[in-house]
């Protein structure tokens, strides 16, 4: 699209006899198919046309008709605009032989030759048909200001070669919703919020049109009301927000903090609005990192629980196991149902940093809120005694004051750790059945178990780095440590894609463009020790939440390489530095390293 200026000379008041004022106006006329606007002189004495004063006037007849000749002469204005140099030099100077336009324009000249007045009345009939030509354009171009922010001409063009106009003023509408709501102006119906337990009522004036066009529920009690006063009994925390939801049935949109949440979600539900109770459940879902003073997460896991919204229930159950460490700090972990507690210990993918944290975290929650003796005994049989060390075993069982108490409820488990600790992991499973979570580890973050790795600018170049981890997890393994090597590369090619072998008969790693990223990780060297056992891999990929908040966004199991998952980092960015997955355009990861031994059972049986 290219644009010009024209600068024009028009009468101070067109239409009313002849003129002795003129005025600059300043043009600007853009070749594009539909835009044209005005720009005021700044040396001139008008005024500029204002945004404000066109915005909530609807277009009347004699304007569409403009419109229609706007678009109909769409071809005549772009010649005007082909020729501006001549437009200007003949409106500015009428003609060659004429005295430019001036205060002393209209003033009587005296009478000349017969050819010097044929020549002069030629060229102001000229300048008389030029000077219409402009006024056209001047008209336009003030029809299409007038409409600026509301008129749309749309791309496409119908069988007769002419686009659709949309003319649109949603902004106004909802500005003048909102108003007619906060003034009451019109109101046909009282709203009166009571709550159970205290004394003050909210009232509100509405309209029934628009309560009945939001919500079916609101619909329904309007049609049956016997008064224009509908009482509503809600709880304390609904009726704080209840002017928030009202003005969202009238304006479409809404502010909340995380504190409000939960209630406008009730409101949503029990008024069936669900373009509400869609969105706010959004919103819980992409806010659980957000910090708040005592914590929110396991709250809105037990409201979803109670209103049956499974999305934002597992949504939840998954951000409070993959940042158990962060959730055990939080105000709120005390306070947590027994329901959510079993939920978690059951978990075998709980990111935290040792067995020992969260054996801490539920002696604290045993003693807060002493709860029944079956609760308790299930929630201590959840911990996985045989993934602490022997040392740790009997400093708890000498200093725990909850394990003292329930010690009979666990004995068996804490003397098959004890057994666990003392054999190997193969002769063990010799004799006694290993098939169980006690021996499955969980993602610890702990050295023994892993490393982070940090790769910088991850899109540009395969990385690699290498690692130790224990063994295993048992005492008989403790000290035997295994060195791993690790190649990440940000276009790996898959599988099906890759030549199998090369001409010399060693297999080699290929990259091509549009590859997707990888993760492989292999033992530098092998060892008899490794013997039944499987080592399962697990990568955590670490985000930045838009509040500056590192959580683990995703968590991927594999054996050797991430490309049997197939959907390793799919949804990262590497190539924007506003990654949500990139902090200072690093890759942040934690690689975590878990021996398994189910091979061992299914070679005994």
């Amino acid at each position: 699209m290219s644009c010009s200026t024209l600068t024009l000379l028009t009468p101070a008041h067109p239409g009313v006899g002849k003129s002795s004022t003129y005025r600059s106006i300043r043009v600007c006329v853009c070749a594009g198919p539909d835009v044209w606007r005005r720009t005021p002189d700044p040396h001139s004495d008008s005024e500029p046309w204002s945004s404000t004063e066109t915005q909530t006037q609807s277009p009347g007849p004699p304007q569409r008709h403009r419109l229609r000749a706007l678009v109909l002469h769409r071809d005549r204005l772009r010649a005007l605009v082909l020729h501006r140099d001549r437009l200007r030099a003949l409106v500015l100077h009428r003609d060659t032989d004429s005295e430019p336009w001036s205060s002393t324009e209209t003033q009587t000249q005296s009478p000349g030759p017969p050819q010097r007045q044929r020549q002069t009345e030629r060229g102001r009939r000229r300048t008389m048909m030029l000077r219409r030509a402009a006024w056209m354009l001047l008209a336009a171009v003030c029809v299409h200001s007038a409409a600026a922010a509301v008129l749309k001409v749309d791309a496409s063009q119908d069988g007769g070669g002419v686009g659709g106009d949309t003319i649109s003023h949603s902004l106004t509408l909802l500005q003048r919703l909102e108003a007619l709501l906060l003034q009451g102006n019109g109101s046909d119906v009282s709203l009166r919020v009571e709550t159970p337990s205290a004394d003050e009522v909210k009232v509100i004036q509405a309209h029934a049109l628009v309560l009945s066009l939001q919500s079916p529920v609101f619909d329904e009690i309007l049609q049956s009301r016997n008064s224009s006063t509908l009482v509503l009994k809600e709880s304390a925390d609904c009726a704080a927000v209840f002017d928030k939801f009202i003005r969202y049935l009238y304006c479409g949109e809404i502010s909340l903090r995380v504190d409000q949440a939960t209630p406008l979600h009730k409101l949503a539900s029990k008024y069936q609005v669900l373009g509400l109770q869609q969105g706010i459940t959004q919103y819980m879902t992409h806010n659980l990192a957000r910090d708040s003073s005592s914590g929110h997460v396991a709250g809105w896991y037990e409201y979803a629980v109670q209103a049956g919204d499974g999305p934002l229930r597992d949504s939840c159950l998954q951000y409070m196991a993959w940042n158990l460490s962060s959730v055990l700090q939080s105000g709120e972990w005390a306070s947590v149902s027994s329901q959510l507690l079993m939920s978690l210990l059951q978990r075998s993918d709980l990111v935290l940093q040792s067995e020992m944290e969260l054996f801490a975290a539920l002696e604290a929650w045993i003693i807060q809120n002493d709860p029944d003796g079956l609760t308790a005994e299930n929630a201590l049989r959840a911990v996985r005694y045989a993934m602490m060390p022997p040392r740790e075993l009997f400093r708890l069982q000498t200093q725990s004051s909850v394990l003292a108490r329930y010690q009979e409820s666990v004995r068996d488990l804490l003397y098959m750790s004890y057994q666990f600790h003392s054999a190997s992991p193969l002769h063990m499973a010799k004799y006694f059945d290993v098939n169980c979570s006690l021996f499955m580890p969980r993602n610890y973050l702990s050295p023994a178990w892993g490393s982070p790795w940090i790769i910088t600018n991850p899109s540009r170049d395969d990385r690699s780095t290498s690692f130790q981890t224990q063994l295993g997890p048992s005492g008989h393994d403790s000290s035997k440590r295994v060195t791993w090597n690790a190649l990440f590369s940000p276009r790996w090619l898959p599988l099906s894609m890759r030549p199998m072998y090369t001409e010399t008969g060693a297999m080699q790693p290929t990259r091509v463009d549009g590859g997707r990223p990888r993760i492989i990780i292999t033992p530098a060297t092998s060892s008899a020790d490794f013997a039944g056992v499987n080592f399962q891999k697990t990568v955590l990929v670490m985000a930045q939440q838009q509040h500056g908040k590192v959580v683990v966004k995703h968590v991927y199991n594999f054996h050797q390489s991430t490309e049997e998952n197939g959907d390793f980092l799919s949804e990262a960015d590497l190539y924007r530095r506003t990654s949500d997955y990139l902090l200072d355009s690093s890759l942040f990861l934690h690689i975590v390293v878990k021996p398994l031994y189910q091979s061992l059972i299914t070679s005994k049986n």
